[in-house]
């Protein structure tokens, strides 16, 4: 690859020599496909894993909002709105996968009308998370998101990775996880989990 392809800060994601040629032949099989840059968006809400949607669309009509990468050739197009949730992401294909994205990025948090997510207390859970929930959970694949807190000391949180949809994803979060973040945390008594399981699917896209 080249150091403009490797330059991540200058194409925000990086394109895999196999996906690159894959890519360029399913632009290439377009009508007007030189025309055409991929574009990538993320469809999926705060708090939920991260669901996208990879088209062709004519770059010249990119939204003026919009970030547009050159990559070996290929204009690789993303929405303002998912630059931060693209950066360092690593678009690769496989013959059992398809195009499939990697992205070290954790999903915005959700947004609850009445849960504080902004104080010291928000503060300290954030810290138990990062540094000893999500190392526990990495081990399969999962992490959890802090979504904010209530007056009444509970927590709550949802769960994404290889714990979304997962049989045991919520006695994981409502016993680990809630006793991991109880005994650091006196003001918090008990988690709960915003996750909806049901909609658990693989975390690539393919």
């Amino acid at each position: 690859m080249t150091s403009e392809t490797t330059d991540k800060s200058n194409t925000i994601v990086t394109v895999t020599p196999i996906a690159h040629i894959k890519l360029l032949e399913l632009r290439d099989a377009e009508t007007e496909g030189e025309q055409l840059g991929l574009r990538l968006e993320i469809l999926s809400e705060p708090g939920e894993d991260f669901r996208y949607d990879l088209s062709f669309d004519f770059f010249t009509k990119a939204a003026f909002s919009d970030e547009v990468r050159t990559i070996d050739g290929l204009k690789i197009i993303i929405p303002a709105k998912d630059i931060d949730s693209f950066q360092d992401a690593v678009i690769d294909h496989s013959d059992t996968q398809g195009l499939l994205i990697r992205n070290p990025n954790k999903p915005k948090s959700a947004q609850i009308e009445g849960l504080v997510n902004d104080d010291d207390v928000s503060a300290e859970i954030e810290t138990i998370v990062a540094a000893e929930v999500n190392p526990m959970l990495a081990s399969h694949g999962g992490f959890v998101t802090f979504a904010g807190h209530d007056k009444e000391g509970t927590a709550y949180f949802t769960m994404g990775g290889g714990c979304h949809g997962c049989s045991m994803s919520r006695q994981t979060m409502l016993e680990g996880v809630g006793t991991m973040v109880s005994e650091k945390i006196p003001a918090i008594t008990k988690v709960r989990d915003l996750t909806d399981h049901s909609t658990g699917a693989n975390p690539f896209y393919s």
